[in-house]
């Protein structure tokens, strides 16, 4: 799942060690009944009820345990994760993003859960997770410090109504980058609306063009970086030159109008969205229900490897502190998420696509209450072809440098092979935090 690249505090070597060594440990406790109470910190309000309805679920059946799910922002969500890891104050259960689960699970602070599952079956994760699901839940050793939650694709979302006053056929699995182009002029000129909106996105814009093109951002090994390739060149020559497009919007735009509020504004006719984001943006526009929809994504028509289809595919995972005092009891609501079970009433809430194989029909069954249901099958059409988010140890001290200088690209300040020699070095020379 995708959210704007913004770290919280970085923990150093000494202030861990020191937290590691502290007495206290989570924040939980007992009511005054008697039972155990576990907290649960999220960070989308979107997907508070989806979390409830496992909580419940889940103490149906453990009546002695009582879990109390506690959403804040994204941004204050990782720097108070950051202040009470260093501090041995874990919640009991969380959830972990790919962005930050290498930091957390290199310096020891998660609980390693490779083997939570050996009792039932030893191969239980291989047998039900796919392998970007594993991947996103491992640590740089190899192990999983997180059972898989979720699973996600990127879709491109197109206004109905603009293709329509375009005389547009809307986008299909047949639609190239030529055909984004070509239905993107047609629209601005016969609405004067923006056609496609490219913005300088990593997991929801750039990153799904470079890999369509056979390009690549880190190579397999997460070593080294692939900017100076020259498919990844092509991708991103082809996504930064949309911006002199005057059917595309310029980044200073997009400094001060987010493209999905821009799409549901109808200012511009098409922009990349992750499928996780549907559920909310159906429920709270429901005055153009109908007047949008979303299709797999275009291809590249002359890739220089593969067929020209990618996909960023994310996911979280649920974790807990290794050295919780109720880490049994976190343990065991872990495994139980982890399981059909708990999958299954995640996808029946619409707050995510299972990141269990097979249950994919149940997030898509969620969207049946609308009158007018989006086409979110084609989301769960892509996996074949989806490219795990890209990650390694070091990105939290080269993200941000690799969005500045892709900033200076768009502004001309850089010529692109200067900004792709200069991502390069970033990326290469960057060490773990």
């Amino acid at each position: 799942m995708h959210k704007m690249a913004k770290t919280g505090v970085v923990m150093g070597v000494a202030a861990l060690t020191a937290a590691m060594s502290l007495s206290g440990c989570q924040s939980s406790g007992r009511t005054a009944d008697g039972k155990v109470k576990l907290t649960f910190q999220i960070w989308d309000t979107a997907q508070r009820n989806g979390m409830q309805d496992i909580v419940n679920a889940y103490m149906e059946k453990n009546p002695n345990v009582v879990i109390d799910v506690q959403v804040t922002s994204w941004d204050e969500y990782w720097t108070k994760l950051d202040a009470a890891a260093e501090s041995n104050q874990l919640p009991d259960i969380f959830w972990m993003h790919t962005n930050q689960i290498l930091k957390y699970a290199d310096y020891g602070m998660l609980a390693d859960v490779t083997h939570l599952y050996d009792d039932e079956d030893p191969d239980y994760y291989k047998k039900h997770y796919s392998d970007i699901s594993m991947n996103n839940a491992r640590g740089s050793d190899g192990n999983m410090y997180g059972v898989p939650k979720d699973k996600d694709t990127v879709c491109l979302a197109y206004n109905r109504v603009m293709f329509d006053q375009a005389g547009v056929a809307y986008p299909d699995e047949t639609w190239t980058w030529d055909d984004l182009c070509e239905a993107s002029a047609v629209i601005y000129e016969k609405t004067g609306k923006y056609g496609y909106m490219a913005y300088a996105d990593e997991q929801l814009g750039y990153w799904n063009f470079v890999y369509q093109a056979g390009g690549y951002i880190l190579n397999e090994d997460k070593t080294k970086a692939g900017f100076t390739e020259p498919a990844t060149r092509k991708g991103m020559e082809f996504y930064i030159n949309l911006q002199k497009e005057p059917w595309c919007p310029d980044q200073n735009y997009f400094a001060e109008t987010n493209p999905g509020t821009a799409f549901m504004s109808g200012q511009g006719a098409m922009y990349l969205e992750g499928n996780w984001n549907l559920m909310s943006m159906m429920e709270n526009n429901k005055d153009i229900e109908g007047q949008w929809d979303v299709a797999v994504l275009p291809k590249c028509p002359d890739p220089m490897s593969g067929d020209g289809r990618a996909t960023i595919s994310n996911g979280l995972s649920y974790a807990t502190g290794a050295r919780g005092r109720n880490l049994e009891y976190a343990l065991d609501f872990l495994k139980f998420c982890g399981s059909e079970e708990g999958q299954r009433v995640q996808g029946l809430s619409g707050a995510a696509i299972p990141a269990y194989d097979g249950l994919e029909d149940t997030w898509i069954s969620a969207f049946d209450k609308f009158e007018h249901k989006l086409s979110v099958e084609h989301c769960v059409e892509m996996f074949p072809y989806g490219v795990q988010s890209v990650n390694n140890a070091s990105r939290p001290n080269w993200k941000t440098q690799v969005n500045d200088i892709l900033l200076k690209i768009y502004s001309g300040e850089l010529t692109l092979d200067e900004g792709l020699e200069s991502m390069q070095k970033q990326v290469d020379e960057a060490k773990a935090p």
